[in-house]
Order: structure tokens, then sequence, then C-alpha cells
């Protein structure tokens, strides 16, 4: 499956949403969106995306495959399961927890996962790249229960995030999708009476704080 191939089936899907007006989380404002949320009841694409990430790591000699929950739980299985497949050998998926210490917000394995973490070839996948902040910190709870990370794996990198920002050597994206934005000050869309939409995002809350 080529790029172009997985953009036609997210949009299908209504996981890639164009020429609207989306409020994001950071309050900024924009026309597209990766509505991750509509791939994952669809489990012959889902297992297709993580197919296509296994074949991009079919090289790596990978033994577990570690993501952030929520939606890299779903990658994890995916992926792994298709890794199962090329090697002939039971590929492990695990996921990492956050949780909060005196440091701030971290990721851990819980549930007895770290036995699969330590000593072993790790993939650490993902959804969603945004800012890398969730994938980073499961790289660093995989180099901290001993694991070896052989690179990050991603259905989408909409935010230019490069492995080196990950502390990893090798970091592949199914699709690269920079999504523009702006301040919602000084957005064209609002500027244009575009609707903003109240379904998606933080576009409900952004106007009940508008007519307050």
């Amino acid at each position: 499956m080529n790029e172009n191939e997985l953009l036609t089936i997210l949009e299908q899907l209504g996981a890639i949403v164009t020429n609207d007006h989306i409020v994001y989380t950071s309050g900024r404002h924009g026309s597209s969106y990766v509505n991750k949320d509509a791939l994952y009841p669809h489990t012959t694409a889902a297992s297709l995306v993580g197919s296509a990430i296994a074949r991009r790591f079919a090289d790596a000699n990978i033994e577990t495959v570690a993501g952030p929950t929520i939606g890299g739980v779903i990658m994890a299985q995916w992926t792994a399961y298709h890794l199962s497949q090329l090697y002939g050998y039971e590929v492990l998926a695990v996921y990492a927890e956050e949780d909060h210490d005196e440091t701030g917000k971290r990721r851990v394995f819980r549930r007895g996962y770290d036995a699969h973490i330590n000593g072993k070839q790790v993939l650490v996948v993902e959804d969603v790249i945004t800012t890398g902040g969730s994938v980073r910190l499961v790289v660093d709870a995989v180099n901290a229960n001993g694991g070896y990370v052989v690179g990050v794996g991603a259905l989408c990198n909409r935010g230019g995030v490069t492995a080196s920002d990950l502390g990893v050597s090798r970091l592949i994206a199914l699709t690269e999708l920079p999504l523009e934005s702006y301040p919602a000050e000084t957005c064209p869309l609002c500027a244009a009476g575009v609707p903003i939409n109240t379904r998606l995002g933080k576009g409900a809350a952004y106007l009940r704080k508008q007519s307050v």
C-alpha cells in the first residue's frame, strides 16, 4: 500500500477531513483534521495500516511492539500480528500507560509487560504524531526497562517530527500531512464566515466560550 492508496482509504473512512473549519486542541484554527477514531472500528483498514508499518520494519528482527494508550494499542496489535506472519515467530504487543511522578508525566509498562521489553528488540508505534511527546515517552520507557528501540513507526506525522526529536535512529510514517493553522484572532476561515465544525476538535467548546 503506497501513500496515495492509504490516503484514499482514510478519506473514504472519514479519517482525514479537509476543506473544513476546525479548532485544534492548541486553540489554533485550520482546515484539515486527522480523525484517527474513524479508522479503528474498521478492522480491515486498521490491519492494512499495521501491515504497512510491519513491512517497512521487516529487516529489524523485532521481538516486541509497544505503543502508548489508547490508539497506539491498536497499532501495536496489528503491527505485531503482521510482523509475526513475516517472521514465522510470535512478535508480542504491549502498551505503555500514562503516569505522573515528581518529574512530571511519563509512560510506564504495567501488568508484567516490562518482562517483554527487557533485552528485546522493540518497535515503538503510534497512530498520529503531532509533537512527538507521547511516543517519546514510550521510547524513554523502553530504554528505562532495558529494551532496544529499533525505530518508531506511525500512521501519520503531521508535525514534521524527526527521528532525532524522538531520540531514535529511524522514524517511518506512512504519510506526512502537515496541517496549516492560524491563531483564532487572524483566522482567514473565520474572516470568510466558514462555519466552525462542532463535531470534531474543540469547535463546540470554542463557540461556547465565545457566546459567554
